[in-house]
């Protein structure tokens, strides 16, 4: 592997954004995934490989740490902006066909709860892990879901509800995918669901986290 794929795995990794950016203490002055993204195109290093060698794999090591509980959130969400710097390099290519995502991740909170930082999370580090996300937001009625795959129809689905109150909303709305198009995967999660739960329901599997939450969508897209 050339050392500057190395590199930019280890800025996405520490949540290293650009040369002007403080965080990490110990990386402060150094170049940052912006400018490493660039040069490694520059370099003509193919983009899947960039997105392969080290976005996926930086995001990799944090969301593995997260799930150790050997990092917090703010790490992870400082990965998820180092990363998100080096994806407008990659971006061009997404469009071109070049570089290619995994697969589509459609994400929402459902219908009745508001929270929004545990999915927006989860949908950065599966931006992170190379795929497209469509982020539909908070307070997503079932309907919603069923547009969003209507247009996207090979995509994966992933609901979040925090509330035990909105739970039967995220029941209901498995329901409705399952019932309407009964080959999609459906991945849930939040703080009051287990996974005796998820399959109670019908949906396919539980993310505890969002590490674990990737690595289950990945290996049923392989």
């Amino acid at each position: 592997m050339p050392d500057i794929l190395e590199q930019l795995a280890t800025c996405i990794e520490r949540g290293k954004v650009n040369a002007k950016a403080p965080y990490p203490p110990d990386m402060k002055g150094e170049e940052g995934a912006d400018e490493l993204t660039k040069k490694a195109l520059e370099m003509k290093i193919p983009p899947s490989q960039l997105l392969e060698q080290s976005l996926i794999e930086g995001m990799g090591r944090v969301g593995k740490k997260f799930s150790e509980h050997k990092v917090f959130v703010p790490d992870l969400l400082m990965a998820a902006r180092a990363m998100s710097a080096a994806m407008e390099h990659l971006k061009p290519f997404f469009e071109s066909g070049e570089a290619r995502h995994i697969g589509t991740f459609v994400i929402g909170t459902v219908e009745g709860d508001l929270h929004d930082i545990g999915k927006n999370l989860v949908a950065m580090v599966m931006e992170g892990g190379g795929w497209k996300v469509i982020d539909l937001g908070v307070d997503v009625p079932p309907a919603k879901f069923m547009e969003a795959l209507e247009e996207n129809p090979d995509a994966v689905v992933g609901l979040s509800a925090l509330l035990t109150t909105t739970m039967a909303s995220m029941e209901k709305t498995v329901k409705l995918i399952k019932e309407n198009k009964p080959n999609t995967f459906v991945i849930v999660g939040g703080a009051p669901l287990t996974e005796g739960f998820a399959h109670k329901i019908g949906a396919d599997a539980y993310g505890e986290d969002p590490q674990s939450a990737l690595n289950q969508l990945s290996a049923a897209a392989s």
